[in-house]
């Protein structure tokens, strides 16, 4: 009988190891295609291609929000839409009015970004040099509030 419950509390801690680990492995394997996302981005920006560059750095700040989730051990809605996935994870780090904030301050950023996604995907849209920047910028300030939020 004692044999048997520590087979069984040996076979839980087992398992929860190991899904400790595909965690780990998931979160690094998001937050490498972010980068290399990021990079397209950069690539796609410097070709002039502005469109393109917007559509990589939607899908490189998608993946990263998703990863710090994980990193959380949030399981990430199935969901495309970026202020969703900040707003949730502005919950998960204790920090939602200071999430809410810089997500109502920079509600064009989002829906600039979110606009990227689906008029690459569905409907031609051309993205100036200047809006590409103010993305690319946007990015880099979302990446540091949740740097911040993290520490």
């Amino acid at each position: 009988m004692i044999l048997q419950f520590f087979s069984g509390f040996l076979n839980a801690y087992i398992l929860s190891e190991h899904k400790v680990f595909m965690r780990r492995d998931e979160v690094e394997k998001l937050l490498d295609r972010s980068r290399k996302f990021k990079n397209a981005a950069e690539f796609h920006f410097s070709r002039g291609d502005y469109d393109l560059a917007a559509f990589n750095i939607e899908q490189s700040l998608q993946l990263f929000l998703k990863a710090k989730l994980l990193e959380k051990g949030v399981e990430f809605p199935k969901t495309h839409t970026l202020r969703k996935l900040f707003l949730l994870l502005g919950e998960i780090l204790n920090k939602p009015d200071e999430f809410k904030k810089f997500s109502n301050e920079k509600a064009l950023e989002f829906a600039s970004l979110e606009d990227a996604y689906i008029t690459a995907r569905y409907f031609p849209r051309d993205f100036e040099r200047e809006e590409a920047e103010r993305l690319f910028d946007f990015v880099k300030e979302v990446e540091e509030l949740i740097g911040r939020a993290f520490n």
